[in-house]
C-alpha cells in the first residue's frame, strides 16, 4: 500500500478545479445543481480524500484534506459544500464510529463514486439545539423503524445514504439520541429538493421525511444513546471544512480584486491606485493570512486528536480551535466578499461576476455547522471555564 502523497492530492485537486470552473459558471447562471461535480471528483479520485486506504480512500491527513477543501472553496461554497456533506460529515462519522462491516458496506462505494453521503441532524424546529429534534426510532428485532423530518440537508436529495439522528420512541427509555446510517432508497423515505435559497444554486439542499423506514440493526452508529456525542464529534470535522472552504473564498476574492483593480480605470488611473480601494485589498489580505494560520493550527490539532482518539485533552483542544476557526474565517470570508463587491462597483452587484456569487453563497456559512452566536458562546465558555457555559 503506497503512502499518502500530499503533493499528488494537491495536483489532483487543482486539475479538478480547472475542469470544474467552466461547468460551475454555467450551472450558476442557469441556477441548477451541478451534477457533473461528482463525475469530475470521481475522475480525479477526490471522493475519498480523508477516508482510510483500507476502505478505498486516499488517507489524507487533516492539514492536506482541509488544504484541498480550501482550494475547492475558491470555486464556490456550493462545490465545497458537496464535499463537506459527502466526506466531512458523511464518511467521517461512519469511519469513526461505525463497525468494520458498516465501513466496508458504505465507504468503498462512496470513494468509488457509486454512493453520495449526507448528514441528517437539523429539523424544522431543531437547529442550534439538536436535542429538540422530534425524529424517533423503535427497535423491532433485527431492524429499527425510523420516523421524522430532516431539513436543510446538504446533498439531501442526491444522497444514497444519510447519517440520521433520532430519539427512542419508547418514552420509558432514557431520552438519549442515537445515530443510524439510512439508505435513501428505503421504503418510506421521501426527499424534496429545496430551491428557494439565497445562494448556492449549484449545490443540492433538501428536506426528507421518514415514515416507518426500516434500518438494519447493524446500521446503528456506535451504541444506542451515543448519537449526541457522535453528532458533536462530527461537527468538529464539519466546522473545519466550512472554515477551509471560506479560506478559499477569501483567496478567490483577493485574486479577483487584484486583477480587476489593475484593469479598471476611473479618474484617469487604475482604481488599484486609489487609496480607498487599497484599503479594501489590505483588509482582504490580512483576513486571508490570519485565516490561513488559524485553519492550519486547528487542522493540526484535529490530526493530533485523530491519532490519539482516547485523549480527552486533545479532543477538547481540537473542538475549541475548530469553533474559533469556523467563527473567524466565515466572518472574514463574508467581509472579503463584501469588499470585493464594493471594489467591482456596479459589476459586483451581478452574479455574472465571482464576488457577487461569493457574497450570496458564503452568508450561509455563518449559520450552518454552528451559528455565529453558538460559536461565540462556545469560545467564551472555553476561555472562562465549563462552569460558565451559557446553557448550563
Amino acid at each position: 500500500m503506497s503512502a499518502f502523497d500530499p503533493a499528488k492530492l494537491a495536483a489532483d485537486v487543482e486539475a479538478f478545479c480547472t475542469e470544474l470552473r467552466p461547468l460551475e459558471e454555467l450551472c450558476y447562471v442557469e441556477h441548477k445543481y451541478n451534477d457533473q461535480l461528482p463525475v469530475l471528483a470521481k475522475k480525479h479520485n477526490l471522493l475519498g480524500m480523508n477516508v482510510l486506504p483500507e476502505y478505498g480512500g486516499r488517507g489524507a491527513d487533516a492539514v492536506s484534506y482541509f488544504r484541498g477543501l480550501a482550494r475547492i472553496g475558491r470555486e464556490g461554497t456550493g462545490p465545497r459544500t458537496f464535499f463537506s456533506g459527502h466526506l466531512s460529515i458523511g464518511a467521517y462519522p461512519i469511519q469513526t464510529w461505525g463497525s468494520d462491516a458498516l465501513r466496508r458496506k458504505y465507504l468503498p462505494a462512496a470513494c468509488r463514486g457509486e454512493q453520495v453521503l449526507a448528514f441528517g441532524l437539523t429539523e424544522p424546529d431543531a437547529g442550534s439545539n439538536p436535542r429538540e429534534m422530534t425524529s424517533t426510532y423503535e427497535k423491532k428485532g433485527d431492524y429499527y423503524l425510523l420516523n421524522g423530518v430532516k431539513y436543510l440537508i446538504s446533498n439531501g436529495s442526491v444522497a444514497n445514504a444519510v447519517v440520521v439522528f433520532a430519539y427512542p420512541r419508547d418514552t420509558s427509555k432514557a431520552r438519549r439520541i442515537s445515530a443510524f446510517v439510512v439508505d435513501t432508497a428505503s421504503a418510506g423515505f421521501v426527499a424534496e429538493t429545496l430551491t428557494a435559497k439565497m445562494g448556492m444554486p449549484t449545490s443540492n439542499t433538501a428536506m426528507f421525511e421518514m415514515t416507518d423506514v426500516r434500518v438494519p440493526a447493524e446500521n446503528l452508529l456506535g451504541a444506542e444513546g451515543e448519537g449526541f456525542r457522535i453528532a458533536m464529534g462530527t461537527l468538529v470535522s464539519g466546522r473545519l471544512s466550512v472554515a477551509a472552504g471560506c479560506l478559499g473564498v477569501i483567496e478567490d476574492c483577493l485574486t479577483e480584486v487584484i486583477e480587476y483593480s489593475k484593469l479598471r480605470s476611473q479618474h484617469g488611473k487604475p482604481i488599484a491606485k486609489h487609496q480607498l480601494v487599497q484599503d479594501h485589498i489590505a483588509h482582504i489580505e490580512v483576513g486571508r493570512i490570519a485565516s490561513d494560520a488559524l485553519l492550519i493550527r486547528a487542522a493540526e490539532a484535529k490530526e493530533q486528536s485523530t491519532i490519539n482518539p482516547g485523549d480527552a485533552a486533545l479532543a477538547a483542544a481540537a473542538d475549541g480551535l475548530a469553533a474559533r476557526a469556523k467563527f473567524f474565517i466565515t466572518n472574514a470570508a463574508w467581509d472579503a466578499a463584501d469588499r470585493a463587491v464594493q471594489v467591482f462597483g456596479g459589476r459586483g452587484w451581478s452574479t455574472l461576476y465571482r464576488p457577487g456569487r461569493h457574497l450570496m453563497d458564503v452568508r450561509v456559512c455563518r449559520i450552518y455547522e454552528g451559528t455565529d452566536e453558538i460559536l461565540k458562546l462556545k469560545i467564551a465558555a472555553n476561555v472562562l471555564g465549563k462552569e460558565y457555559e451559557a446553557f448550563s
